[in-house]
């Protein structure tokens, strides 16, 4: 695992362990707040764990193991850790009767256990998930870009406050994101793998928004796996191009990579998730609580994703690791040697 991190040279955190907690108290405060406003979602209260078999339980890319245990008082009933609140909220919109133009965000808190831990990634997941009920004719390429373009400006906004209250920190998000289809990056970088494409493209043009994020491109692969029943990966967009969902990635010239900060789209209707569903071979899961309900228009249309806290922290506070600004465990390896190149990990 140790040969994953990027180790930068010559650095130097820009704020120390005790000004870092009360900057991520600010950073949060701020964004959720204004987050709020701009999508005018409620904050809800989110389960930690779920009924294992009711199809609730987001399965990311379809092969992360989710922790699970039994309950003793439910007669040995398997509840699972949640990897992602992408269905549950949706059945939460429903639930609160919320109607198209309002919407639902909460503190998401994962466990996930398979994750490969570098400098971005870790045990422990920490995001806003949000969710906003939309019309009909809101399931369009133009209402997602100006969604993503809004959950930006926030995303910018907030840099800019950090930075007011932090003068070492230098605001360097520009004003527009740049909206670029996976299969865009396929034609103009066809000798990089998906990841160079991305790193490519955020240095490029240093914020940027990837659609279409599931369905094969011409090569016959997927620029990155999605599970079937929530995105939108297969719906036609013009051009020859599929898809209404993506992701936000930043350029971050600390670890030269391309920097993941929300994952998020419209999600499926039923005929979508039947499409889905049949192309990737898992048509058993219609049998589940959750396709059920959704095949039977019992759930709300929808677009929503996730914000990633600590990345996001990590990002305005220039960290060159996760565990600066997160508690977690890493191995003892991994700790060694970030205390030697200045990394503290909390």
């Amino acid at each position: 695992m140790e040969n994953r991190l990027v180790l930068p040279k010559g650095y130097r955190p820009l704020l120390g362990v005790r000004e870092t907690e009360l900057a991520i108290r600010e950073i949060k405060t701020f964004f959720q707040t204004n987050l709020a406003f701009e999508l005018n979602l409620m904050r809800v209260t989110a389960p930690l764990f779920v009924q294992a078999g009711t199809g609730i339980n987001d399965d990311l890319n379809g092969v992360e193991r989710p922790v699970s245990f039994p309950i003793k008082a439910m007669d040995d009933v398997r509840a699972e850790i949640v990897q992602s609140l992408a269905k549950w909220k949706r059945m939460e919109l429903a639930a609160l009767d919320i109607h198209p133009g309002e919407g639902i965000y909460t503190d998401m808190n994962a466990i996930r256990a398979d994750e490969e831990l570098d400098n971005l990634h870790s045990l422990y997941v920490d995001q806003w998930d949000w969710e906003l009920a939309i019309t009909p004719e809101q399931r369009a390429l133009d209402y997602l870009k100006s969604t993503v373009q809004t959950i930006y400006d926030v995303i910018r906004r907030t840099e800019r406050y950090i930075s007011h209250l932090y003068p070492e920190i230098t605001p360097v998000l520009p004003k527009r994101l740049t909206f670029l289809h996976t299969e865009e990056l396929q034609a103009v970088y066809p000798d990089l793998s998906p990841k160079e494409r991305e790193r490519a493209a955020c240095r490029a043009h240093s914020a940027v928004f990837v659609i279409g994020i599931g369905a094969p491109l011409a090569d016959g692969e997927p620029h990155d796996g999605r599970a079937p029943d929530y995105d939108d990966w297969t719906t036609p967009t013009g051009n020859g191009y599929h898809g209404l969902n993506g992701d936000i990635l930043l350029d971050y010239p600390l670890l030269d990579c391309a920097y993941e900060l929300s994952s998020m789209g419209i999600r499926v209707d039923p005929g979508a998730l039947e499409h889905q569903l049949a192309i990737t071979g898992q048509e058993a899961r219609r049998d589940l609580l959750f396709h059920q309900r959704l095949l039977a228009g019992q759930l709300p249309l929808s677009i929503g994703g996730g914000i990633g806290q600590s990345r996001l922290c990590m990002f305005y506070l220039r960290k060159a690791h996760i565990g600066e600004i997160q508690s977690s465990l890493w191995p003892p390896g991994m700790i060694e040697t970030c205390a030697a190149h200045n990394i503290v990990l909390l």
